[in-house]
């Protein structure tokens, strides 16, 4: 099925089946964004398109039943959403604002959702943490960093077999310009999804990185050097 079909059809699950737990999840964001920043995106349009559906779009990369781990969560993009519509996958959010934190529990609490553990850490830290280090058959992040400085971030939780989703923009430059870094942190490209979202609400990609050998004990760097000195 092409993507747009795909998201027609999400969007229409979305609005018929999980519309209460979405309206909720909108609701306590715009609270909480009023004393902690975490979104400019408020007309509910614009959310349910750029936030809700672009999340949900990735869906089909997660197989069932996986554990995922979602590096720099903020406000729980695309975690919340892909929960609310997969239910039988478990998280584990790593956001290294407390504040932040805050919210994602909260959101958990009310929504009810089970399986969703919130880590005030940063990726650098819990990458090199054997409770984390290559323990999740797929780890996502939207919005964090460039490919190259994300993927030193990510590719360290992944455990062999399993893969990197990674939401970006429609600029395909920096998904080649990463390539040494996938090399590097034992990974390899396996593929992009472009998709425009409905209505001109920009384009987007998915990048799907597969792990096909451990990552160097030495990465994640830390220290800044994922965005300094990237690979």
């Amino acid at each position: 099925m092409k993507t747009v079909e795909l998201l027609e059809k999400y969007e229409k699950e979305i609005r018929q089946e999980k519309w209460e737990k979405f309206s909720i999840f909108r609701e306590l964001l715009l609270e909480y964004n009023e004393k902690y920043n975490l979104t400019t995106i408020l007309e509910e349009k614009d959310m349910f398109y750029k936030h809700f559906l672009d999340s949900v779009a990735g869906e089909r990369f997660f197989k069932r039943d996986a554990r995922v781990a979602e590096i720099g969560s903020g406000a729980g993009f695309p975690s919340i959403p892909l929960k609310i519509f997969r239910p039988d996958l478990s998280f584990d959010l790593f956001e290294s604002v407390g504040k932040k934190c805050d919210f994602l529990q909260a959101v958990v609490d009310k929504l009810g959702l089970d399986k969703m553990n919130i880590y005030n850490l940063r990726a650098e830290t819990a990458g090199k943490d054997v409770h984390f280090r290559e323990k999740y058959d797929h780890v996502t992040a939207r919005a964090v960093a460039r490919m190259n400085t994300l993927s030193e971030y990510c590719l360290p939780f992944v455990k062999k077999g399993g893969s990197f989703i990674a939401y970006k923009s429609g600029d395909a430059t920096e998904i080649t310009e990463a390539e040494s870094a996938y090399k590097v942190l034992g990974g390899r490209w396996k593929e992009s999804d472009f998709y425009a979202l409905p209505e001109g609400f920009g384009e987007r990609n998915l990048v799907v990185i597969e792990k096909i050998k451990n990552t160097p004990p030495k990465y994640p760097r830390g220290q800044g050097k994922e965005r300094k000195q990237p690979l």
